[in-house]
């Protein structure tokens, strides 16, 4: 029981430092919840993107797929640049993706950069960034291993992760601006 009580108590700005945005809802705006049921539905909305622009966090779409690709890329290549402390991975870090995985949708800072990780400006295109975030997705469909831990996570199941990338996805996707 105080799991649940403790679980109930998080927010995403005391989980992970974000802003005012609390776990019920999953955009800083309260738009609609996005979400992707598996890679393959994840990729089919990447090709789909075919106007470039910005999205309401500020980012452009570009630099939002490099940076999605760049989480995927970092949990089953390298590792994470930098991880928070084990503790946090271990209980604050591990609770907030429960709460995550629990809900089915994630809601996270949509400004923040991979802690340690190199600027989001390359690949510059849209296209290039695509298909950057859809290899890297394809790669995530293909990896069998074990995924290097998540630097904010901690150590998650395969399933877990590609269910931790998809949220990612889904969480930066509600924030994207619909071109007519």
């Amino acid at each position: 029981m105080q799991r649940r009580q403790v679980v109930g108590a998080l927010t995403t700005a005391t989980v992970l430092g974000a802003g005012a945005t609390g776990l019920a809802g999953c955009s800083e705006a309260g738009e609609g919840v996005t979400r992707f049921a598996d890679i393959t539905q994840a990729i089919a909305a990447i090709e789909a993107v075919r106007v470039d622009g910005r999205t309401r966090s500020g980012w452009p779409l570009a630099q939002v797929l490099n940076h999605v690709a760049q989480g995927v890329e970092y949990s089953i290549g390298a590792g994470f640049p930098e991880l928070k402390p084990a503790l946090f991975r271990h209980t604050v870090g591990a609770i907030a993706f429960g709460v995550f995985d629990a809900r089915g949708a994630m809601s996270h800072s949509l400004t923040e950069p991979v802690p340690g990780a190199p600027a989001l400006d390359l690949p510059a295109t849209l296209a290039e960034a695509s298909q950057r975030c859809i290899q890297a997705f394809q790669a995530l469909q293909a990896f069998t291993g074990q995924p290097h831990p998540h630097f904010a996570y901690g150590s998650l199941s395969l399933a877990q992760n590609q269910r931790a990338h998809l949220m990612h996805l889904a969480n930066h996707w509600t924030l994207v601006v619909a071109r007519a």
